[in-house]
């Protein structure tokens, strides 16, 4: 198969979806890899290094989409990609439809096959490329929320951890998966005085269990988190929908509520956000205030430590996008149900439930593999 690609163009998005080690991969297959000239620069791999491992430098963008059978990316594709995605191209990379309206119809009109990294599955319902990315968000959420409390970025002017006879910092987390275990890891591990709420008990059960004592476990629900936002100095929205949108569990009232200064750190925004007043916002302009609550929303924060990041997600990826370039994404998926889940449209129809719930958009629950 002929596989592309391209450098991301998100604005502060330094990840790349293929190393080195990756193409000397595909090749060691008999795949051809074409990749974009300075792609890998800021996660610290040179064009130099791609062509080593086997792969072609092509200098533009343009020139990867209008060769590749197969475009693997981190992120969604932005408008100026649209043009340049073809009819049945297969795009593997992080998608987030329920999110935007704009990018799912502009894959519908493509007919692009577009597999989407956040919905791949395991059979025990944990998605396997959105947790490397999950852990990297859940620990930069409390070290970006730390930031931000300082008074001269808005904050309340309070140190997360505290001193000696100064109370530290309160945290609340919202969601007890992956991105919220991480974050109260950290921010208990910088002394914070955490709590983590969520729906399941037995999760709660679990994370009582290996929290360290300043991490308080509570039920969620509107009353709790109406009262313990009042306290809070820093608030980790980390609620997650595979493929939906992330429900509101902070509304615009409940920002008046809180203390001036507070930050919120919603890490669901690329979801549609569980803070109502939280929008996407960019590592070049990453806050905003609303009601004097400092609200950090960027919807790729790992994108600001892309050494780390790509490493993560190409370990998790990699084994997929083998699959799909052997096989086809049409047998790949029919005889890999995780696969199978991660497509979200195909051949002009919508492929996942939430998705077209998101939009009010028509859902094709049978998939049809024609040459599986």
């Amino acid at each position: 198969m002929i596989i592309g690609v391209p450098k991301e163009i998100k604005n502060n998005e330094n990840r790349v979806a293929l190393t080195p080690a990756g193409v000397s991969e595909m090749k060691k297959h008999g795949h051809v890899v074409y990749v974009q000239a300075t792609a890998g620069l800021g996660s610290g791999f040179t064009d130099q290094e791609y062509a080593d491992a086997g792969a072609v430098v092509l200098a533009t963008i343009e020139e990867v989409y209008a060769i590749a059978e197969m475009i693997i990316k981190v992120k969604e594709p932005i408008a100026s990609e649209y043009p340049l995605i073809k009819k049945d191209q297969l795009l593997f990379t992080y998608f987030h439809f329920a999110s935007s309206e704009p990018l799912t119809h502009a894959m519908l009109e493509k007919g692009a096959v577009c597999l989407a990294y956040e919905t791949v599955e395991k059979t025990d319902r944990s998605l396997p490329l959105l947790v490397p990315m999950s852990e990297v968000a859940g620990r930069m959420a409390i070290q970006q929320g730390a930031k931000y409390l300082e008074k001269p970025l808005k904050g309340r002017g309070i140190l997360l951890g505290g001193v000696p006879g100064v109370p530290p910092a309160k945290v609340l987390v919202l969601g007890g998966g992956i991105v919220g275990t991480q974050a109260a890891k950290m921010a208990a591990g910088l002394g914070a005085q955490v709590t983590i709420m969520d729906l399941s008990l037995p999760r709660l059960r679990y994370l009582d269990d290996i929290m360290p004592a300043n991490v308080n476990t509570e039920m969620s629900n509107h009353y709790n988190i109406t009262k313990a936002i009042t306290t809070a100095d820093l608030i980790v929205g980390a609620v997650l929908i595979p493929g939906a949108k992330a429900p509101h569990l902070i509304t615009r009232d409940m920002l008046k509520l809180m203390r001036p200064g507070t930050v919120v750190v919603d890490v669901a925004v690329d979801q549609g956000g569980c803070i109502e007043t939280c929008t996407p916002t960019t590592h070049e302009n990453p806050t905003f205030i609303i009601d004097d609550i400092v609200h950090y929303c960027v919807a790729n924060m790992p994108g600001a430590v892309p050494y780390t990041s790509t490493l993560a997600l190409t370990n998790a990826t990699l084994p997929y996008a083998v699959q799909l370039a052997n096989k086809g994404w049409e047998k790949a998926c029919n005889e890999n149900e995780e696969l199978k889940k991660g497509l979200n449209i195909a051949n002009g129809k919508i492929l996942y439930k939430g998705v077209a719930e998101a939009w009010n958009l028509p859902f094709n629950e049978e998939i049809v593999l024609a040459n599986a």
